[in-house]
């Protein structure tokens, strides 16, 4: 394994694609014949969450150099080789010492530094971590080196965290989780599959125990639709509460928003804990103040679903969603089990809630290229050494050209696209509507979330997505993103009948996020649907093999 280093070639990876490829992988369980890797005393690495790391780390059988080498190792195993997941773009060069650094401060104070000591976290590389390119996923930026870590990572370091490695995402993070830098990442729970887009790479790594704890960002659906496909929880928060101060297309632009990813709905709110907070840079975080609870963990209740209100909502909202076919119904049943799963955890169902007007008005959604502009400028000018200044800059790199789709370099090409005004309008005045609908049906219902399906189709074969007409959205809906203010928490519900992992949404209104957190809490611990792939089994190795 190269450390400090970028994986390229999107060619080299497209050629051995076919090669590479196993058939479509079942999920399993662990046995106990298979619990040897990262086994220190009692520890057991795949599947592991924050509070076994800590409780491991107080016990003395693991120190976070330990457990950092563990995970390097099932990299080394997994990402470039044997399945290779392909999801990981840098690792930390410096992830080892940050360990070391932590064991040492531990054993001088008896004492954890913050919340997430010792905790390893790979991180979208759309967002900025000092010591470490952020790429974008494309060639273009290759070389892309910030001076600051984003507001997140900031915290997230002085809370104790070790970044892990930074992950793979669509190119300039929209779409799928295709690029010119990296090639493709593979879905665990099926080689042939996409992760999803465009946090894919940091829902891979989770799925394949590659890591604790992922940061992802979402636009459109990118942290909810990897989140299904990779069999995680994923959060798009409301924003106002995580700063996206140092992450491409941030403030000013009005969707992007950086949230939590983690096995576990505990692991995610623990996360979450520590991303939120005030920061100037970037003004929206003004609005959160005062809507973040003491602990996102105190919303944890596994009794939370008993007489809950959960509207079902059954009209597809799914982009390009083909509702005859055979694989939206596979999910279709999938989606079935779930409701009955709620209401046998004593949830009372509303099914099904009609939203008035619902795909009338998302049909209104418009982009404001003009907002993205200062969003860029704004994201570029936070790095003095920064080679771009402006999308002109970016759009004259010989290697843009040689990006994935080919439609991501045509839209760099001439000058930026002049914002219809008319049709932002029309769309703010839905989002509006939309917003108002939404809250009577809750209202009329005493609801207490929407639950509809994370994704309305499984994911998509990995060469639909690199050869024309590339189709990689298929059925993902975008009700959160349409509305910008609104909370969307996702987590695994099962698999179909292929094997492949879906997932469920609670969707709630704006800073919505602890009775989010306590419904998905609930509803996980009724089911236990989480279930690691068999492409990345445990290591026959022991953490006990390192003296330190």
């Amino acid at each position: 394994m190269r450390h400090g280093t970028i994986r390229t070639g999107f060619a080299v990876v497209a050629a051995l694609w076919c090669a590479a490829l196993g058939q479509a992988q079942s999920p399993q369980r662990a046995t106990s014949a298979q619990r040897t890797e990262g086994r220190d005393g009692s520890f057991r690495l795949v599947e592991t969450s924050v509070d076994q790391v800590h409780a491991a780390y107080k016990s003395g059988v693991l120190t976070a150099h330990r457990l950092v080498q563990a995970y390097l190792d099932r990299i080394d195993a997994y990402d470039k080789k044997g399945p290779t997941i392909n999801c990981m773009i840098t690792i930390n060069p410096r992830a080892l010492a940050d360990a070391d650094a932590l064991d040492a401060a531990f054993k001088r104070s008896g004492t954890f530094v913050g919340s997430m000591h010792g905790i390893p976290i790979v991180v979208k590389d759309e967002i900025d971590t000092a010591g470490m390119p952020t790429t974008e996923g494309t060639l273009v930026f290759k070389d892309y080196r910030p001076t600051r870590d984003a507001f997140v990572v900031e915290r997230l370091r002085k809370a104790g965290a070790i970044i892990l490695g930074k992950t793979t995402l669509s190119e300039f993070a929209a779409g799928d989780t295709y690029g010119s830098l990296f090639g493709v990442t593979r879905n665990p729970y099926d080689l042939k599959r996409t992760v999803g887009g465009s946090s894919g790479g940091s829902g891979a790594a989770l799925a394949a125990n590659f890591s604790t704890l992922a940061l992802g960002e979402e636009t459109v659906a990118s942290i909810r639709r990897p989140g299904a496909w990779n069999a995680i929880v994923s959060l798009r928060p409301t924003p106002g509460l995580v700063s996206r101060s140092g992450m491409w297309d941030g403030y000013p632009s009005p969707t992007a928003q950086m949230g939590p990813m983690a096995r576990t709905v505990r692991d995610l709110a623990q996360l979450l804990d520590a991303m939120v907070g005030y920061d100037p840079e970037d003004p929206v975080t003004a609005l959160g103040i005062g809507h973040a609870p003491d602990s996102y963990t105190r919303s944890l209740d596994a009794n939370a679903l008993r007489a809950a209100r959960i509207g079902i909502l059954r009209e597809s909202i799914g982009g390009q969603s083909e509702p005859r076919s055979q694989d939206f119904r596979k999910v279709d049943v999938a989606f079935q089990k779930n409701v009955a799963e709620l209401e046998a955890a004593g949830a009372i169902i509303i099914d099904p809630v009609v939203i008035p007007d619902l795909n009338a008005l998302l049909a209104k959604r418009a982009p404001n290229p003009d907002i993205a502009e200062v969003a860029m400028r704004r994201y570029l000018a936070r790095n003095p050494d920064s080679p771009f200044k402006s999308r002109e800059d970016i759009a004259k790199s010989p290697d843009m050209a040689k990006s994935v789709p080919p439609s991501k370099a045509k839209a760099w090409e001439g000058p930026r696209p002049a914002t219809d005004l008319s049709k932002w309008g029309e769309y703010l005045q839905a989002r509006e509507q939309l917003l108002i609908n939404i809250s009577k049906v809750m209202a009329d219902n005493k609801l207490d979330a929407i639950v509809h399906k994370s994704v309305e189709h499984q994911p998509t074969l990995i060469e639909d997505g690199i050869n024309p007409p590339y189709v990689s959205g298929k059925g993902v809906p975008t009700l959160n993103t349409f509305l910008v203010y609104a909370a969307s928490l996702t987590v695994p519900s099962g698999f179909t009948s292929d094997d492949l992992p879906v997932g469920i949404t609670f969707f709630g209104l704006p800073y919505s996020e602890p009775r989010l957190i306590k419904l998905a809490y609930s509803y996980e611990q009724a089911t236990h649907h989480r279930i690691p792939p068999k492409t990345t089994p445990p290591l026959n190795i022991s953490t006990t093999s390192s003296n330190r």
